[in-house]
């Protein structure tokens, strides 16, 4: 494994415009992971856990945390869009490569999926009659359009997406913090109509263990909702992806892993503990957000209508993100001769339009799904999708350990940004990840993980062998004519 071998991997991404800057690359990497799994998978998260889904989040953030500081490390070393996909070709070998990156961009295609179902629920708040799959498509069509654009048309417009979302849950935060300050634990909230026992629930920290406990369905539950916490966090990776069309890289992923994991655990720790103070938790649900019924409880007017304005935004600003990252992969693949070459081929702009065209088949689905089984559609993508997230993030663990290793058997250079407590961290979070991954097997909501995703690594394993073997045919065809 030479240097030179990991440039000629470099080049053959050449292409890509490198116009993010670090300022736009921490501000993407924070929206991307501030979707739909805060806004309304957290609602779910809620109804297996209670109140004990801030230990889930918290474990979620932490296993997050170190994957983070894994992939800044050899992000910084090696900035690509094939990111984490390339270093497992390069450290791990060509099946792992191959592996990683269909896993990763099956999983957000249907993560595509999972925020366009979202839309079409959010938008049921002022247009009920209206069916589903006509919210899908428009939005769908907006956002094929911004991402064909140019990565700068991109930028601007997740960061502007991301802004907006970011300066929503701080308001949130500011609000409902004074609520809960105000209100005596003994005053009726608004949220009287959504307790699951109808009768008047009170705002205040007593809702933590009013209704069973702060475990109401014991340890098992808090562990199972880390599940959905991981979920909630992915594209949180999608910062390595960026870099490789980031104008400065080693600045802008060193600032952007600094700011990002702290802002999204504050966000999301604080933010489900002010929901939990507010509406109890057996009024959760995916039917609707539980942000936006924490301000029907609290009788802000017409906050409930801007509020759910918001997620909408924060939806599409994720799948926007989603579409980039599918995008990027998928060219990655082509480039190394493991998809077609179309998906490969860039237009004036610097945009490989075909892949992105063809990374929007989770949008045909979900569109499907809405109509077939609009009750079931978000979990059911959710829980097919969770493969390729845990199977990535535990790669990228594996990787991290390989790459450490292959760096200081070389007596490479000093590294630029090192993960610390290695190997201890590194082999911590990859035994989390397999643990969670495990877990999937023993839950009805998320037994299709599984019981998608292995069958789904067999069959790619297949494919590469197949792709490998007829590589190697033509090689030898060819060299024979020479």
């Amino acid at each position: 494994m030479s240097e030179t071998s990991f440039d000629n991997i470099i080049e053959r991404e050449r292409g890509l415009r490198r116009e993010l800057s670090a300022r736009r690359l921490t501000m993407i990497a924070i929206g991307g992971a501030i979707g739909t799994g805060l806004f309304l998978g957290s609602g779910f998260a809620i109804s297996l856990a209670g109140p004990g889904v801030l230990v889930s989040y918290a474990f979620g953030a932490l296993i997050a945390l170190l994957l983070m500081g894994c992939l800044a490390e050899m992000t910084v070393a090696h900035p690509t869009s094939g990111s984490f996909g390339v270093y497992a070709e390069y450290y791990l070998g060509p099946l792992a490569g191959f592996l990683v990156r269909y896993a990763y961009w099956t999983c957000i295609v249907l993560a595509v999926g999972t925020e366009v179902t979202a839309v079409a629920l959010y938008m049921r708040f002022w247009f009920p009659t209206l069916p589903g799959w006509l919210w899908i498509v428009a939005f769908s069509g907006l956002l094929i359009g911004v991402n064909a654009r140019s990565v700068n048309v991109f930028g601007a417009v997740e960061y502007w997406f991301s802004a907006v979302k970011v300066t929503a849950i701080v308001v949130f935060i500011v609000l409902a913090s004074y609520i809960v300050w105000r209100a005596p634990s003994a005053v009726p909230a608004a949220a009287a109509d959504v307790s699951a026992r109808g009768g008047a629930a009170a705002i205040g920290f007593r809702n933590y263990t009013a209704h069973g406990g702060f475990l109401p369905r014991g340890v098992w539950g808090a562990w199972v909702a880390v599940i959905v916490a991981i979920f909630s966090y992915l594209s949180i990776e999608m910062i390595a992806v960026a870099a490789g069309e980031a104008a400065q890289p080693e600045i802008a992923i060193t600032r952007a892993f600094r700011s990002t994991v702290f802002r999204l655990i504050l966000f999301y720790l604080l933010t489900l503990a002010l929901v939990l103070a507010i509406v109890p938790w057996t009024a959760a649900g995916i039917e609707e957000s539980p942000f936006v019924k924490v301000m029907r409880a609290l009788r802000v007017p017409a906050a409930a209508g801007i509020f759910n304005l918001v997620i909408l935004v924060a939806a599409l600003s994720a799948m926007n993100s989603q579409l980039y990252i599918t995008t990027r992969m998928m060219f990655s693949l082509s480039r190394a001769h493991q998809a077609p070459r179309r998906f490969g081929l860039l237009n004036r702009r610097g945009v490989p339009v075909q892949a992105l065209l063809f990374s929007s088949i989770g949008i045909a689905l979900a569109t499907v799904l809405s109509i077939v089984a609009p009750k079931s559609a978000f979990i059911l993508m959710v829980s097919i999708s969770a493969f390729g997230a845990m199977f990535t993030w535990m790669m990228i663990f594996i990787t991290h350990y390989r790459f450490r290793r292959v760096h200081a058997r070389t007596g490479a250079a000093p590294l630029r940004f090192r993960m610390v407590g290695f190997p201890a961290t590194t082999l911590l979070g990859a035994a989390l990840m397999a643990a969670v991954l495990l877990t999937t097997a023993f839950t009805d909501a998320f037994r299709m993980t599984l019981f998608f995703g292995l069958p789904f690594l067999a069959f790619l394993s297949a494919a590469y062998w197949i792709w490998h073997r007829q590589h190697v045919r033509r090689a030898v065809s060819s060299a024979g004519t020479a």
